[in-house]
């Protein structure tokens, strides 16, 4: 608590004075936490000040709030992308990042808990940002893209939160997630650059090659990268006492039953505490389900991604859907998978707005939100210095949705779709995509779309390219 007001006062963050006649000072309160290294071990102990951001006023002290942080589609296809031109992957987080903001609004505090001052009557006019105002994570966004900038960094346009640079000699990009930053490159001088700025800038830590980052444990030799969860999987298992159940093959029974009988749950705080957030309202056989998710991460929980240190830039994609898959709302579900190169970088398994009237209208909606990530991925990639020539194959097992897709003809079966699903037939024209047919075994978005048996199941993992580095829990 100590180091934390001393680098505050450090910082400038605040002045004391008396509080302006109409003003009010917001509250603020100290928050602990015990930091971990990737092996669970007790890095160290934190104590932080927190304001009570809740009790702000939006138009009297804060206005816009919103900053960008990294999509782990992004993070996924920079590691494959380090691991196929072998650049240099690095790791740095910002001491007290929140606190390097700039105010522009008129912010006034009340005086910290157990913060022995004078005048115990004045309050703290914020100068800099802190932890808990709603806009701090916004104006230190900024201050940061301002000081990469300065340094002849361009923001991507795809992902706010990457900033590249190329020239000559060296090719260096940085990702940012909060406080915390993923450097890579072919250059080492850049990188070793970059990190003294930012340290002399703002402050931060070296945490040399990248090994951890956002729930994501990174191993790297000379054949690749390989990328899984096992930790964050096991914690799981440990919180809900499911470490020494008995594994399934898949995560999801292949004959789900109806909900419209079950009964319903007595309290929902377990299952809210699983699942993250309360969806629907839950009964006993959506617990069931998704314990059955647990002891399926039971018998897998190191497998991962691997980026081989070979592979060829091009990017492919696979759509799907399962046509009204949803016993209740008989809506369909999208499914899609891209891959750059043999890696897999992005995936997608989601209930469809509206139903639909047909597979072939459910296997439209799919390619149209494929589309839209294609997209997003060649633009990305571009930035990157990466860009794709040529048409992105997508592929279908859906011969009228094909067809549909090629000559969009109005009639009445088809008059009803939205007009933004259509923009698959203007990527066709443009030559963004190219739609081609595929065998339903051969369509790995499958997995994403229904429930499998245990076989087919195993089989489009491996197509998908996971594996396991590690021993069995």
């Amino acid at each position: 608590m100590q180091a934390e007001i001393s680098a505050l006062e450090q910082n400038h963050t605040w002045i004391i004075m008396d509080l302006p006649p109409g003003k009010t000072a917001i509250g603020c309160k100290w928050v602990y936490r015990v930091k971990h290294k990737a092996d669970g071990s007790i890095e160290r102990y934190k104590a932080r000040l927190v304001v009570k951001g809740f009790t702000q006023t939006e138009g009297v002290d804060y206005f816009n709030t919103f900053s960008p942080v990294a999509k782990i589609t992004t993070v996924r296809l920079l590691l494959a992308i380090a691991a196929s031109k072998n650049w240099y992957l690095h790791q740095l987080g910002v001491n007290n990042s929140f606190l390097h903001g700039d105010l522009s609004e008129e912010v006034y505090m009340l005086l910290p808990p157990s913060f022995n001052s004078s005048t115990p009557n004045k309050v703290c006019k914020l100068q800099k940002s802190l932890y808990g105002l709603k806009q701090a994570s916004r104006q230190w966004f900024s201050k940061l893209t301002s000081a990469l900038t300065s340094l002849g960094y361009i923001q991507s346009s795809s992902n706010f939160s990457l900033f590249v640079k190329k020239d000559v000699a060296s090719f260096t990009a940085l990702l940012v997630y909060v406080d915390d930053v993923i450097l890579a490159g072919d250059n080492f001088d850049e990188i070793a650059r970059v990190k003294a700025f930012l340290d002399f800038t703002f402050r931060i830590k070296d945490l040399g090659d990248l090994k951890y980052f956002l729930g994501l444990e990174v191993a790297r030799s000379s054949a690749g990268i390989h990328l899984c969860q096992r930790k964050y999987a096991l914690d799981i298992l440990s919180d809900f006492s499911f470490l020494a159940c008995k594994p399934v093959k898949t995560p999801m029974a292949t004959k789900l039953p109806r909900d419209a009988s079950a009964e319903l749950l007595s309290d929902n705080t377990l299952f809210q505490k699983l699942i993250g957030r309360l969806l629907y309202l839950p009964t006993i056989t959506h617990l069931q389900a998704a314990y059955r998710v647990l002891r399926y991460l039971n018998g897998c929980p190191a497998s991962g991604l691997f980026f081989y240190a070979s592979s060829s830039p091009v990017l492919k994609a696979f759509s799907d859907s399962d046509w009204a898959g949803c016993p209740m709302a008989r809506r369909s579900v999208t499914g899609y998978c891209l891959f750059y190169g043999d890696f897999l970088i992005s995936w997608k398994a989601k209930k469809q707005t509206t139903v639909s009237r047909s597979s072939s209208e459910a296997e439209y909606r799919a390619l149209a939100s494929t589309s839209c990530e294609i997209q997003w991925l060649r633009s990305l990639l571009r930035d990157l210095h990466l860009p794709i020539f040529g048409p992105t194959a997508l592929f279908c097992d859906n011969n009228s949705t094909l067809q549909l897709a090629a000559n969009p003809i109005f009639h009445e079966r088809t008059k009803h779709i939205e007009i933004d699903c259509h923009l698959v037939h203007e990527k066709v024209q443009s030559v963004v995509i190219k739609l081609l047919p595929c065998s339903s075994k051969d369509q790995l978005a499958n997995i994403f779309t229904k429930a499998l048996a245990a076989v087919p199941f195993q089989i489009m993992l491996s197509k998908l390219g996971l594996l396991s580095i590690h021993s069995p829990a």
